[in-house]
Parts: structure tokens; C-alpha cells; sequence
């Protein structure tokens, strides 16, 4: 596969196949070219089906997504295949509640799951990051990954609906806990796979009319002379040379390896077996964060009026960086004696085996509960 992309590379075709000139929208600031093509400034033939853009009054780029409605243009990422939108009502929030891209040639690199919740003003004022434009003077709106935080919210919240939210990238462990979820949707697509011509400076379009065949152009009034292009084909020559050798070399040191161990198993097996056998029970063992009932050995402590805390603590939580209130639950890791909400280090624990701050591990301790 590898020598039938460097013959490609070697002979690319020199000119496109046709008149497909980058076109703009008002402030010229987003390039309009294959996969996509402008509406109105473009012939039919120079975009991929399902990649039509068009121009708003403002001179706005526009993507109309079928099911989900129109949103404005960020930027178009040609060489990583990525598009990044957003609401022209400042409110994709409210967009995201009915977001749905059937229909549409896009898919969102990472799904999450967010739950909306409605509480009261007073009960999350200062606490949390809330949606604003779905907020008023007596409700607010927040948006939480953490079902941990669904749990612990006062009666007064309820929610409004859980559903998979597009992100940029998988949040393992999302520290804040509540969102404003006001950044750009980016957005992907996969056919057509222009990724490999952008890489070398081409540019994609369709071969013929007849057809919807992809082929990678290369046009001389883009300042791209034969000698450029003989020295880009001749560096991705080398690459693929120096790829084919490390591969080459990887395999012959696995195989020389693989070999070395089948020779001492076979000289010591029942010693091998055993070692086997121990190492598969010790991994077995291995566990990145802590078991519920540990977690629940730790002391709690509910804060009254005075908020006095034992040990070596303030006045804030270290998880949430959220300051302590009267009658709230925290929970004291033992030995060092830091304190932290309950749902804040219960939700760290499951994940990790130290204290946050010290990174001490710490020990089962008995239950306890107190009121400071």
C-alpha cells in the first residue's frame, strides 16, 4: 500500500480538471473550495454533495444543516477535514437541545453525556458555571458531565433532560463540574478523504463529470513550479523510505525477541508457568482508584454556623475551588486530614488512589460524622 502511494505521489497530474476557483463570502476571511462549494458563486460540479455553504446578509459564511437548522462558520480545517460552527443567536445551549446531524455528510469527533438541570437562583449562585441565555432572576440553567453532581443538587433542582453532547475531545475527569457549554461545535467528515493531497500541497476535486471519482490536482497558477514539486516528491520519497526501514527494523527485533523468550521457556517451562501464574495474579490486583466502601470508611463532616474545620484546611474546596457553606457534607482523607465536598473527593477516589493535595495514599478508617 505504502509503494503504490509514493507511484502516486511520484505522478501526480499537474492541473485541475476543471474551473473550480476558491470563492469567499463578505470579509473574504474563510477560503470556499473543495469539498465545499458556495452557493451562488460556484458551479455545481465544484463540491461534494451535502457541502453546500452559503452567505448570509452580514457577508457570513453559513452551513444549513438538515435537521438541525442553520449555524455561522468558524473556520475550515482542510488538511485535518474539521469545520467549527456556532449559533448566530448566541445561544447554542438551547441549539444543542435538539442537535441532530442526520442527514448531513458531519459527525462530532467525541460524544458526551450532559444533563441539564434547573434550580434555583440562590441555591447555585456563585457555585457553578451557568447557561446564561437559558437563565433568568429566579431559575438558572447549568449543564453537568458529572452525574456525581445530579446526585448531591438540592431537591429544589430538577432535570431537564440528559442527552450526548459533541466535544472536541473526551473529558475523563471534568474538575469543573458545570459548564457554560459555549464553545464552537467542530465537526468532521470522512468521505470524501482529501487528507492525504492537502498533505502535499494538493488540492481535491472530481476527476470527471460522469462520475463522483476523487483525484488530487495540482495547479501551476498556484506558484507551484515542477522543481517545487520534484523536491516535495522527493522528500516524501525519503519519508517513506525511512518508515519502510524502521518498520523493517522493528519487526527483526520483535521476531529476535520472540525467539529469545521461546528458547528460555522452553529450557525452564514449569519455572515459567509459575512466574505466569503470579504475574496474572498480581494484575489482577491492580486497581487505578478505590472501592466504594473504602471510600465510605472515610470520616464526613458536616459544617455548622462557625465552619471550623480540623487539620490543615481552608476555607475552599481544593476539587471544585468552590468555598465551603454552612450545613454542607465534607469528607477528611486520614493521616493527612484534608477535607474536600463529599461528591468532589468521592468522584476523585473512584479515579485515583491518592490524596489531591498531598498525594499521600491513605488507609481505611472508620466511619465517622461529625458537625463543626
Amino acid at each position: 500500500m505504502g509503494i503504490v502511494l509514493f507511484f502516486f505521489f511520484l505522478f501526480p497530474p499537474l492541473c485541475a480538471a476543471q474551473n473550480c476557483p476558491i470563492s469567499f463570502c463578505g470579509n473574504r476571511s474563510i477560503p470556499v473550495r473543495f469539498p465545499f462549494s458556495l452557493q451562488g458563486n460556484q458551479l455545481e460540479n465544484c463540491g461534494y454533495p451535502g457541502f453546500e455553504l452559503g452567505c448570509n446578509s452580514q457577508g457570513t459564511t453559513v452551513l444549513n444543516l438538515p435537521y438541525s437548522g442553520e449555524f455561522l462558520v468558524r473556520n475550515i480545517n482542510y488538511f485535518t477535514q474539521e469545520i467549527n460552527l456556532y449559533d448566530p443567536g448566541k445561544c447554542l445551549p438551547k441549539r444543542l437541545l435538539s442537535f441532530n446531524l442526520s442527514g448531513s455528510p458531519f459527525s462530532a469527533s467525541y460524544y458526551q453525556n450532559y444533563t441539564f438541570l434547573s434550580c434555583p437562583t440562590q441555591a447555585v449562585i456563585s457555585r457553578f458555571s451557568t447557561i446564561g441565555c437559558l437563565s433568568n432572576s429566579t431559575n438558572s440553567v447549568l449543564a453537568t458531565s458529572s452525574m456525581n453532581l445530579v446526585k448531591s443538587m438540592p431537591p429544589s433542582c430538577h432535570i431537564i433532560v440528559t442527552l450526548p453532547v459533541p466535544v472536541s475531545f473526551w473529558f475523563a475527569y471534568n474538575e469543573e463540574f458545570s459548564t457554560a457549554l459555549d464553545q464552537d461545535i467542530q465537526l468532521t467528515w470522512y468521505t470524501p478523504d482529501c487528507g492525504g493531497c492537502e498533505a502535499i500541497g494538493g488540492v481535491c476535486g472530481f476527476k470527471n463529470n460522469s462520475n463522483q471519482a476523487i483525484g488530487c490536482f495540482f495547479n501551476r497558477s498556484s506558484g507551484r513550479s515542477s522543481s517545487n514539486i520534484g523536491y516535495q516528491v522527493f522528500r516524501i520519497g525519503c519519508l517513506t523510505f525511512a518508515i519502510l526501514g524502521a518498520s523493517f527494523a522493528v519487526g527483526m527485533i520483535v521476531i529476535a525477541s520472540s525467539a529469545r523468550r521461546s528458547h528460555r521457556l522452553g529450557a525452564h517451562s514449569t519455572q515459567g508457568n509459575s512466574n505466569l501464574s503470579t504475574v496474572a495474579e498480581r494484575s489482577t490486583t491492580i486497581a487505578v482508584g478505590m472501592d466504594d466502601s473504602t471510600i465510605e470508611s472515610y470520616q464526613k463532616v458536616v459544617l455548622g454556623e462557625s465552619q471550623g474545620l480540623p487539620g490543615p484546611n481552608g476555607s475552599t474546596c481544593s476539587i471544585c475551588l468552590s468555598e465551603y457553606q454552612s450545613k454542607e457534607t465534607l469528607r477528611c482523607i486520614p493521616k493527612c486530614q484534608h477535607c474536600f465536598h463529599a461528591g468532589c473527593i468521592d468522584e476523585w477516589l473512584r479515579r485515583n488512589s491518592t490524596c489531591p493535595l498531598c498525594r499521600n495514599s491513605p488507609s481505611p478508617a472508620l466511619v465517622s460524622l461529625h458537625i463543626v
